[in-house]
């Protein structure tokens, strides 16, 4: 009875987070969604691209499941980094529907196969895996994005114009200051 429960509730959950991760595309443009907005090029569609690919390969491949359409392999050094990122070749429709499709191949492996079915992720140090295990992982993952992409599209709408939130983040950089000019060797003492 527990198994059911645990294997329903984060499966609820990992729907919950696909969501969030495609409602951070809403209102953004074509170059919004795809600009680099990190040091390393992260971006809005190029992390809907990574979760599809990575969620794909776990509910795929790992159960012996595997998705009808092409994957990179995912030992292929010369195609890594290549799912973070949108070629100007790809359109945001067919990245976002690619993901819808992987979201019914991984549903249908959760709800085929019982939460202690047998797994095997080579890349993995421990190899060995039951579905509980690429649930939590998968769920981990997605909410792990889900995080940047608040952050993301925090920076590409840019901060709020209220007058609560000026007050907050500046009763937030005043304590920065005060604490980096009080913890002694600290290096952002040099930058405060």
């Amino acid at each position: 009875m527990i198994d059911d429960f645990a294997k329903e509730y984060l499966h609820g959950e990992l729907r919950e987070s696909r969501e969030a991760v495609l409602g951070k595309l809403d209102g953004l443009g074509e170059y919004d969604a795809r600009r680099p907005l990190t040091g390393t090029g992260t971006n809005l569609l190029g992390l809907v691209k990574h979760l599809s690919t990575w969620e794909a390969r776990y509910f795929g491949e790992v159960f012996g499941r595997p998705f009808p359409e092409p994957l990179p392999r995912w030992d292929d050094t010369s195609a890594r980094g290549t799912d973070l990122w949108v070629t100007e070749h790809e359109t945001r429709a067919e990245i976002v529907d690619r993901y819808r499709r992987v979201w019914d191949h991984a549903d249908a492996t959760i709800d085929a196969l019982p939460i202690d079915a047998p797994g095997h992720v080579p890349w993995w140090p421990r190899p060995d895996v039951k579905l509980f295990n690429v649930l939590v992982h998968m769920l981990t993952e997605t909410n792990r994005h889900a995080g940047h992409a608040d952050i993301l599209r925090e920076q590409l709408d840019g901060p709020p114009q209220d007058a609560f939130w000026e007050n907050h983040c500046a009763k937030i950089e005043h304590a920065a200051r005060a604490a980096g000019h009080h913890i002694a060797g600290s290096p952002s003492d040099r930058n405060a």
